[in-house]
């Protein structure tokens, strides 16, 4: 079976949210998040690789100063489902005591963003705001786990562009598309 191309994925997709409307998203999580943080210096960490761009966008946005980091896990790898947790970096920052920003593309169900605010919790810190640039609202998540922010809802359907992927593709797309 040949995998499917971007090119083929995009001609049967919908555009959901354009770069002018997630633009507007992450100033408001920016200013939601600066104002959170009270200009305490928080521990910035980004969700590698979905979460990249949205989290530098997010970063540049903000103006509070903060140490950044970041960690690798995935669930995907390159896959549309999800499997079990592979751990590829663990941040190298101090926790211990410290306010964490958890940057992410995407909460789903919430398997990887809730194992690794775990992960930071165990690490010792003194809380952890989970930052996503969208969200699925389906009643699926795991328990116990939430998006402090949240820039955009998306429909319970297969999402890509912006960071997420499709099967490795379109990361770089600056809107986000379903299918």
């Amino acid at each position: 079976m040949t995998q499917e191309t971007l090119a083929d994925a995009l001609a049967r997709a919908d555009l959901i949210h354009d770069t002018p409307a997630l633009d507007a998203a992450i100033a408001r999580v920016a200013a939601e998040l600066d104002a959170a943080l009270a200009g305490e210096r928080a521990v910035f960490l980004t969700v590698m690789h979905g979460g990249m761009l949205f989290a530098a966008k997010l970063a540049l946005a903000m103006k509070t100063d903060m140490e950044f980091d970041y960690v690798h896990a995935t669930r995907y790898r390159g896959a549309t489902s999800g499997a079990d947790l592979h751990w590829m970096r663990q941040p190298a920052a101090t926790l211990a005591g410290r306010t964490v920003v958890l940057a992410d593309d995407i909460l789903d169900e919430g398997r990887t963003l809730k194992a690794i605010r775990d992960f930071c919790r165990d690490r010792g810190a003194r809380r952890v705001i989970v930052a996503v640039l969208c969200e699925k609202r389906h009643g699926r998540c795991v328990d116990g786990i939430v998006a402090d922010a949240c820039g955009v809802e998306v429909p319970d359907r297969y999402v890509f562009g912006y960071g997420m992927d499709f099967h490795e593709q379109g990361r770089n797309l600056p809107a986000i598309w379903a299918i």
